[in-house]
């Protein structure tokens, strides 16, 4: 693979990059979409890497949090760790106002601009460009598919979706993600990805290209797919038959079919044999309920009949066997090209620890995922329909048997226990990123928590 000439860091702006960008970002962080601390203050940042991209290009990874002094060992500091581009130039076009960031007073970029360089069709041309290129830029490593080519001067946009991270459109051709909450290890959404491809298996668009970090430990920052741009998501497929008053379960039962073909294709990639030791997850989903009631007040009066679907899962038969799943299955995680389904982003949901994204588990926490989201979608309308819902998951759940060769249907405990989990999960989504949302889960919480009292 040619390796390209790797630009010399500036060790002049490195030293004090800070004292210029600081006060700009503890303003803009806390507005953007992806940043993950938005119910605490930014009390301090510190620059973690620096790399000049490329003239007039900063790339970043920027701690924020409360301590800015690095763990022993080499682990990141307690807080988050954000991957930044930031674009540097004496006067913004006017064409670019939305991604001004502001203009540094202090430090080595005192009198210039600074703005998100994602938003600057040329920085996102040249990104791509260095992911045509394999080769190193500091401590980044980009690297690719030698057998896909990537054509030059495809045309950029930037996706305005809701997203915890970022999306490059190229040409309609390719989608680059761009991970902006950045922990230490293989990202799953390009080790998912890659194996899926590896397996044969056609629901996953595979990686063509991606680039890392080496510094200040090694992690995955981006990845290039196919775009499919033809494609329908799931949540807006299933919106749209609701307002038309059509029915979903056809698809629905499609989908479930295409859920149990990428579970067997992960199982055979990444076998495991073991269980999911439903003692510890009762545990663990119980702890992750009195930290949800502690930040949001409304669930503390259903915490004790949650409980109880915790306590019956200790119970359970084991079920499934544990394996690798995608973690954040839901309608907006997959998409309807033709008459196929597929499935993205195998990130998981960002919030965990990479570890635990990375683990094994059952295959019945993606289910509870999905049939969640068909509840999420039934909401959106009013009058509420229940049956529209309650029609889907039985689809997606008869899909899946048929693919299978188990109903999660008969995976009672199992299934009534993740559901429940992922709605708390869900609670304290919304109460921090989408307050409006919150009857939304607040709804399923009351229904859960009545059935197990």
């Amino acid at each position: 693979m040619q390796k390209t000439a790797s630009p010399r860091p500036t060790r002049t702006v490195d030293a004090g990059l800070m004292a210029s960008l600081a006060g700009l970002l503890r303003e803009w962080l806390p507005r953007q979409r992806w940043f993950a601390g938005k119910d605490r203050p930014v009390t301090d940042l510190a620059l973690l890497s620096m790399t000049e991209l490329f003239p007039g290009c900063l790339h970043l990874l920027v701690h924020a949090g409360h301590s800015a002094v690095p763990s022993p060992g080499g682990a990141p500091p307690a807080g988050d760790c954000y991957q930044l581009l930031l674009g540097v130039r004496q006067h913004l076009s006017p064409r670019l106002g939305k991604a001004l960031i502001g203009r540094a007073e202090e430090g080595p970029l005192a009198g210039l601009t600074v703005f998100d360089a994602l938003q600057d069709p040329r920085s996102a041309q040249l990104l791509l460009d260095r992911l045509r290129h394999p080769g190193t830029a500091g401590p980044l490593r980009f690297e690719a598919d030698p057998s896909v080519s990537l054509p030059a001067g495809l045309v950029p946009r930037l996706l305005d979706a809701e997203q915890s991270n970022s999306s490059l459109v190229y040409g309609d051709a390719f989608i680059l993600k761009l991970f902006r909450r950045i922990q230490p290890g293989v990202n799953p959404d390009l080790e998912l990805s890659g194996a899926l491809a590896r397996q044969g298996c056609g629901r996953v668009p595979a990686p063509v290209a991606w680039f890392r970090t080496m510094h200040p430990w090694e992690a995955t920052l981006g990845v290039l797919q196919p775009f499919l741009r033809d494609a329908s998501d799931g949540w807006t497929l299933a919106l749209d038959a609701l307002a038309s008053g059509d029915d979903f379960t056809a698809q629905a039962h499609q989908l479930g079919m295409a859920t149990a073909e990428v579970h067997l294709a992960l199982a055979s990639a990444f076998p495991s044999g073991a269980h999911a030791e439903n003692g510890r997850t009762a545990a663990a989903m119980t702890e992750r309920l009195e930290l949800a009631a502690h930040f949001v007040p409304a669930l503390q009066p259903h915490v004790p009949g949650l409980r109880t679907a915790f306590g019956t899962l200790a119970a359970c038969d084991p079920g499934p066997p544990a394996q690798r799943i995608h973690g954040d299955l839901h309608l907006g995680q997959v998409l309807r090209a033709g008459r196929e389904w597929f499935v993205i982003d195998f990130e998981g949901e960002p919030s965990r620890p990479l570890a635990e994204r990375r683990g094994v588990h059952s295959p019945v926490r993606d289910i509870a995922g999905m049939l969640r989201s068909f509840d999420y979608a039934a909401r959106q309308r009013r009058p509420w329909r229940p049956e529209w819902a309650r029609r889907c998951r039985e689809a997606y759940c008869a899909g899946y048997a048929l693919r299978a060769g188990w109903d999660p249907r008969k995976k009672h405990g199992l299934l009534r226990a993740y559901e429940t989990d992922r709605a708390v999960y869900e609670v304290l989504y919304e109460a921090r990123h989408r307050p409006d949302w919150l009857p939304v889960p607040m709804a399923a919480i009351e229904r859960l928590a009545v059935r197990g009292a």
